[in-house]
């Protein structure tokens, strides 16, 4: 079976608690994974962006893995981030990190470097063929400072074996079009940005990676799976319920904004690593505003 099938719906990218002493809160992640699994997300991605993962150590990585597996058991498939921007260090990483019960890796697209074509397609190369799961593209040029061309997404997806699907965030719907015209078949296209999940489905993709899922998981992926289900109308409904949800998530910076609804849910402690920081006292208050409404 793809993953085009295994992660169809909506997977959401995990947030990493911290407690006061700045170590990573394991009782508030498993209290969070059970919130978001019960709330009828279909996959959990550990160690993605919104996991604040360049300030986490490699052994942090690798113990918040094995925690995630280990809570989740056999409830949903989870997707585990291994990126970065040396090539070298990825490959070690997927020899390292334990991989054994993950349905795919997310990998982000070289950052800072700002690599040719040439060399993302080489970069994904070298990591598909030393994985030992499928992998999944992560497109997100405005944290990346890099776009990965649909040319080149469709190159890797035709040519090169164990390359699975993408998460597309770059906000380019003619380039997410290009792509899921000419996909193959069983390449896995999926949302990376929650605010056009809706068109995007309808565009053809399978679902999304959500940040909002750790909030409002059971909203959320009720929406994307209406979408799916081309119900559309009643899907419109619920994302204009969380538009303004979904706005705050984003205002000044995420995890910032997700970590204060967690918060204010009673879920984790809001407390971020620098240079991050949690979200200002006003847009702290828009929060609690509508979460009083919501």
């Amino acid at each position: 079976m793809s993953i085009k099938n295994t992660l169809r719906g909506t997977g959401v990218a995990l947030v990493t608690p911290f407690n006061n002493k700045q170590d990573v809160d394991f009782p508030a992640l498993e209290k969070l994974l059970n919130f978001v699994i019960h709330g009828g997300v279909e996959y959990v991605v550990a160690l993605g962006t919104t996991g604040e993962t360049p300030t986490l150590t490699t052994q942090e990585k690798i113990t918040i893995v094995n925690f995630v597996f280990q809570k989740v058991g056999d409830r949903v498939p989870v997707v585990v981030g291994v990126g970065g921007n040396n090539t070298k260090e990825v490959l070690h990483d997927l020899e390292t990190y334990p991989l054994h019960n993950a349905a795919a890796i997310l990998s982000t697209c070289p950052f800072y470097n700002k690599p040719s074509q040439q060399g993302i397609f080489e970069h994904y190369k070298a990591i598909a063929a030393a994985s030992p799961k499928p992998v999944i593209l992560y497109n997100v040029p405005g944290r990346t400072g890099c776009n990965i061309t649909a040319a080149t997404t469709l190159k890797l997806a035709h040519e090169v074996p164990n390359i699975g699907g993408i998460k597309e965030a770059s906000g380019y719907m003619i380039q997410s079009m290009h792509i899921l015209k000419d996909r193959p078949a069983d390449f896995m296209v999926c949302s990376g940005d929650d605010h056009v999940t809706l068109p995007l489905i309808a565009a053809g993709m399978d679902g999304v990676i959500s940040v909002a899922a750790n909030c409002f998981p059971k909203d959320f992926s009720e929406m994307v799976r209406l979408c799916l289900a081309n119900n559309y109308a009643h899907a419109k409904g619920l994302l204009y319920k969380l538009l303004e949800g979904i706005d705050l998530l984003f205002a000044e910076n995420n995890p910032a904004g997700v970590k204060a609804f967690l918060a204010e849910m009673g879920i984790i402690e809001n407390y971020l690593r620098l240079p991050l920081v949690p979200l200002s006292q006003p847009m702290h208050q828009q929060v609690k505003t509508y979460l009083s409404n919501y």
